[in-house]
C-alpha cells in the first residue's frame, strides 16, 4: 500500500471531529439542522485523508467515507447536546460533563429524520471522492 495510511485516519479522524462541531454549532445557533453541512463534513474529511494520507489505494477512500459517517453522528449528536443544554439552561460543556454516554443512541433516535440517510450517504460519497489522489487507480 502507498501513502502514509496512519496519518490518513488520523487525518481523517481529526476532520470528523471537526467537522462534527461546526455542524453542531452552526445547528445549535440557528436551531435548525442544515443537512447540507453533511456534505461540508465529507468534503472536509475526504481532503484531510488526502492531505496527510497522500494514497491511491482503496483503503483511503474507506476510511474517508468511514470518517465522514462518523462526523455526521458525531455531529448530530453534539448537537442534541447543545439542544439539551438550552432547554436545562445549563453551559454546554456542563450538559456535556453530566450527560449519560449510554444514552446517546437514544438522543440519535429521537433527533432522527429519514433525510439524514440522504445527507449521510452523501457525505460518505464525498469522503470516498476526495480521499485518494486525484488520477488513482483505486485499485
Amino acid at each position: 500500500m502507498n501513502g502514509k495510511p496512519a496519518l490518513g485516519v488520523l487525518g481523517g479522524l481529526i476532520a470528523s471531529i471537526i467537522g462534527a462541531i461546526i455542524w453542531s454549532t452552526v445547528t445549535v445557533l440557528t436551531e435548525y439542522q442544515i443537512g447540507w453541512m453533511a456534505v461540508g463534513v465529507g468534503i472536509l474529511v475526504g481532503f484531510a485523508v488526502r492531505l496527510l494520507g497522500r494514497g491511491e489505494h482503496v483503503f483511503y477512500c474507506v476510511i474517508g467515507g468511514g470518517f465522514a459517517l462518523l462526523g455526521c453522528v458525531l455531529g448530530n449528536l453534539f448537537s442534541g447536546i447543545g439542544f439539551l443544554a438550552n432547554e436545562m439552561e445549563l453551559g454546554y460543556f456542563e450538559t456535556l460533563g453530566k450527560f449519560e454516554w449510554s444514552e446517546s443512541f437514544n438522543l440519535l433516535k429521537a433527533m432522527f429524520s429519514p433525510m439524514d440517510l440522504l445527507f449521510y450517504g452523501i457525505a460518505i460519497y464525498e469522503g470516498v471522492k476526495f480521499s485518494i489522489l486525484p488520477g488513482a487507480d483505486s485499485e
